[in-house]
């Protein structure tokens, strides 16, 4: 019988997305918990920040970061955020600064939303600019809290912020070209793959 290597590799990419994240969220709950009281006293607002992203399959899902910004005075949260940004609290900069901020994303990872490493998931109003043959590629597998084009791109906010513009920017520059990697990632990726990236990705933190 012929074995299905993309599948074996879906399977054990899976189980070592919920051991680590189980494991993950265990010994990082005292830190996350000490951040957690930080944001509360440090601003007003509340501890988390959610948001609607696009999932495997289409499939919309509420992404968990530690709220790093002050609430929006009209409801509405930033699409895009440049460094700098004087919605960035004090805090919160810190956490940006060092990725503290996508550790609840541990949850969606155990939740199955998302995996360690894939794609990074879009709102639903960027993703209508993929071309739909890339959209198929890139929603075919989870989205992941890393990925080879983050840590390519890990001063995102930076390049935004010297932008006049950075939604604009964003959309009609680093849409397109994230989007072309994220599918030339996908169609190649490999568990191995992954487990370099995510072992890159700590680098780039630290080197930081």
């Amino acid at each position: 019988m012929a074995i299905n290597i993309s599948r074996v590799e879906d399977a054990a990419r899976r189980c070592i997305d919920v051991a680590a994240s189980a494991v993950g969220l265990t010994l990082l709950a005292a830190p996350m918990a000490a951040i957690a009281l930080g944001i509360k006293v440090s601003s007003p607002g509340p501890v988390f920040f959610t948001q609607e992203r696009v999932g495997k399959g289409g499939e919309p899902f509420k992404l968990i970061k530690f709220r790093s910004m002050r609430p929006a005075q009209d409801g509405k949260a930033a699409q895009v955020t440049a460094g700098g940004d004087p919605r960035i609290t004090k805090i919160g900069a810190f956490l940006r600064d060092w990725k503290l901020d996508e550790l609840p994303q541990l949850i969606n990872v155990l939740k199955g939303d998302m995996s360690l490493v894939g794609p990074r998931p879009e709102v639903p109003r960027y993703t209508q600019h993929w071309p739909q043959q890339q959209a198929t590629v890139i929603l075919s597998v989870r989205p992941g809290i890393t990925d080879p084009v983050t840590v390519q791109l890990r001063d995102e906010e930076a390049l935004l912020a010297a932008q006049e513009d950075p939604e604009r920017y964003y959309i009609e520059t680093l849409l397109p070209e994230k989007a072309a990697r994220y599918t030339k990632y996908v169609r190649s990726r490999t568990l191995l793959q992954d487990l370099q990236t995510i072992l890159a990705t700590v680098k780039a933190v630290v080197r930081k």
